[in-house]
Parts: C-alpha cells; sequence; structure tokens
C-alpha cells in the first residue's frame, strides 16, 4: 500500500515539474515574439482641414520614402454590385511625407470607382486596382496613365477581364502579379507589357486555393505571399504558383494583407476580428520571417495603446517603421520601432 501511494505521489510530482517547465517555455515563447516593440506616433500625418481621407485602402512607399495612399475619399463600400456607382469626383492617391506627415500632392480625381489596392515598384510607376471598374492601373510618379488591364464594369474570369481585383506586386523585371479576387479565387501573372502569363488557384481552403486572395506581395527571391482573407491564413508560392507555405491564423475572422521587408527579411500581416458579427475586437500586426514563423505580435491583443482599428493594408520603410491603413477610423497610422 506504501509503495502504491508513493508511486502516485511520485507520478504527480512529475506531472508539477513538467508543468513548470511547460509553462517556463510558454513565457519564454511570449517573451521572444514580443521581444521586438512598436510605438504608435500621435498626430501623424498631418492633413489640413479640408483635406478628406476616406478609407485608405492601399499602401506604397516610393524611393524617396514618401508613403503612397489610395483611398475613397468621400465614397464607402457599398453592397454589390457596385460598377453602376459614378467616378469620384475627389481626388484619391496621396502622396505623403513619411517623417512630416505632411502631404506633397494629391491626384486621382474621376478616375476611379471604388480604390483598393496599391503598389509601386522599383521605378516609382504606381499601380492600383479598383473593383468597381474589374481595372487594374499603371501610372507613372506624377500620374500619367502608362497601362490599363481589364474592362471597364465588366466582370470575367479570363485573361482579358477581373472579377473584383484586390490587389499588385511587380518583380524587379517589371513583370507582375494581380490577385483576383473577389469575385475569382486566383493569382495571375503578365509580362512587363501585360501580356498575360499563367494563373493559379481556385475557390477552396485546401493548399493553393484561394477564399477572397486580397493582398499580395513579393519576396527578393521571387517567392509570392498572398493574404487569403476569409480562410485566414498567409499562404507562400514560388514564382510559378507552386506552394510552399502557409500560416494559419487561429483567433481571428479575417487576414486582410501582407507586405515583406526585404531589407530585413521580415513578413508583415494584418488580421480583423468581429465577435459574433457585431462587437468590433479590433485588428492585429504580426511580424514573422519568411518561413512564416511569429516572432512579433501587437494590436487589439495587446502592446498597443491606440483606438480600435481595421487594418485594411500594411507597408514598412527603409527604418522599419510599420504604416497601417484603418478603414474603420479613416485614418493612417504609423508605428516606430523602439
Amino acid at each position: 500500500m506504501a509503495f502504491k501511494q508513493n508511486k502516485i505521489l511520485f507520478f504527480l510530482v512529475a506531472l508539477l515539474i513538467l508543468g513548470c517547465k511547460h509553462s517556463e517555455k510558454n513565457k519564454s515563447e511570449q517573451e521572444i515574439i514580443n521581444s521586438d516593440s512598436y510605438v504608435l506616433v500621435k498626430d501623424w500625418p498631418k492633413l489640413p482641414d479640408n483635406f478628406i481621407l476616406g478609407s485608405p485602402t492601399g499602401l506604397g512607399l516610393d524611393s524617396k520614402g514618401n508613403i503612397i495612399a489610395f483611398h475613397r475619399s468621400g465614397r464607402a463600400w457599398l453592397t454589390m454590385p457596385i460598377s453602376h456607382l459614378p467616378l469620384i469626383q475627389e481626388n484619391t492617391i496621396s502622396i505623403i511625407d513619411s517623417k512630416t506627415g505632411e502631404i506633397l500632392n494629391s491626384w486621382g480625381n474621376n478616375l476611379f470607382i471604388m480604390p483598393h489596392g496599391l503598389e509601386v515598384d522599383n521605378q516609382d510607376n504606381i499601380w492600383v486596382t479598383d473593383c468597381g471598374l474589374h481595372q487594374v492601373f499603371k501610372f507613372d510618379s506624377r500620374g500619367n496613365l502608362l497601362m490599363t488591364l481589364g474592362e471597364a464594369k465588366v466582370s470575367g474570369n479570363d485573361a482579358e477581364h477581373f472579377n473584383l481585383p484586390t490587389d499588385i506586386a511587380v518583380t524587379n523585371d517589371g513583370s507582375f502579379y494581380v490577385s483576383d479576387g473577389y469575385g475569382n479565387s486566383r493569382v495571375i501573372k503578365y509580362s512587363k507589357d501585360g501580356t498575360y502569363l499563367f494563373e493559379w488557384g481556385k475557390f477552396g481552403n485546401k493548399k493553393g486555393e484561394f477564399n477572397i486572395p486580397h493582398g499580395i506581395d513579393l519576396d527578393k527571391n521571387g517567392n509570392v505571399y498572398v493574404a487569403d482573407r476569409e480562410n485566414n491564413r498567409i499562404q507562400k508560392f514560388d514564382a510559378k504558383g507552386n506552394f510552399i507555405a502557409l500560416w494559419q491564423n487561429q483567433t481571428t475572422d479575417q487576414l486582410y494583407s501582407v507586405t515583406i521587408d526585404n531589407h530585413k527579411n521580415h513578413l508583415f500581416g494584418i488580421d480583423y476580428w468581429t465577435d459574433n458579427d457585431s462587437i468590433i475586437k479590433g485588428s492585429d500586426i504580426f511580424r514573422f520571417d519568411l518561413d512564416a514563423n511569429l516572432q512579433v505580435q501587437f494590436g487589439r491583443t495587446g502592446f498597443y495603446d491606440g483606438p480600435v482599428a481595421r487594418y485594411h493594408d500594411i507597408q514598412i520603410d527603409n527604418e522599419g517603421n510599420i504604416y497601417v491603413g484603418d478603414i474603420l477610423g479613416n485614418r493612417i497610422q504609423k508605428f516606430k520601432l523602439k
């Protein structure tokens, strides 16, 4: 009997020791995840009193370090279809000094119905997607139109049509990828001159499938990262669309966008959560290595003292500062790395 009691006692002590070690491991992992911290920069940007920044859905960074914002001015997202809406009369593209927060220039009036994604390539060309027009546009840095893909207000799923395209990623050689998008569940690659090359993806939740491919970016090796929004995950592919890896967000509703910091080889993502489709919990910002191992997480879950936000796009400057477009508060936030 004594032997049996001693055996039980030994088992309980062993469990206690293992439990303590497990707790220490979790604590250590949490410390690693939040080893770097970011601080919200107050009173940035500095917008004129008469300036309307409506739903900043797309962000980019030019070679001078300026933030390029694609926003909807006074236009609100409406129930589909949205192609019947008139063009937005106000400017929709703004260049913002990343340090001072001052607006340097704005343009893009009477061009778009429903602004969505934005990309700035290594020549400072500005690429945007318009969900209402079902089109992709390429402009030079002064706003001169260089290329148009898709047929205005006509949706489709072939090589010449999009269905609510969401974002663009441009390679160093000028070829580019389009995530397409709300109506289709695919990624398409085009040559530098806009010639259709190939595509991958279909609706679903298996590897290589999408449920609203919402954001897209590239690392310096040409790998493609896709924010698979309604599947709440990030998928990584090679340049040909072959699946490599994924990171599955376990806690929230939607994963909105991704961006790559090729200076420090970091992958960033943003999510959004509403409880029971009614109580807004807000967004988190995630930082990973390029194998999608989590390093930093903050926002809704802590390490953040700003307002509740719904982040739609994210950009990182050469100093490691984070910029996010909040479509809940219609603001752009800047976070500085401590």
